[in-house]
């Protein structure tokens, strides 16, 4: 099995409530890739509270093989997620795949 985690760093917004809502809204539309992705064995995204730390949105997922992943990364409706809801409000994301 392989874990990927990936938190992003959001720019800023002109409010709070314009902030949440639009982690609401990544969470909702990567969330949903799991029914409609091949091997995704499990999805979930957390959406950080403690304005004292760095990263806003965090996602874990798990697929059984590397090649899983890779075809994730690449499927049209994870492409078209990542440029139309995060891509454009993203000031930085990290990343860590291990294997479990």
């Amino acid at each position: 099995m392989v874990k990927h985690i990936v938190m992003f760093k959001l720019t800023p917004f002109e409010s709070e409530a314009a902030k949440m809502e639009r982690m609401n809204q990544i969470k909702n539309e990567l969330e949903a890739l799991k029914g409609l992705i091949p091997n995704v064995v499990e999805l979930k995204v957390g959406l950080n509270t403690n304005p004292n730390e760095t990263w806003d949105v965090v996602l874990e997922s798990e697929f059984p093989t590397w090649e899983d992943l890779n075809n994730y990364a690449v499927h049209p409706l994870h492409v078209a997620c990542a440029k139309n809801f995060i891509g454009p409000v993203k000031a930085d994301r990290a990343c860590v795949d291990y294997e479990f």
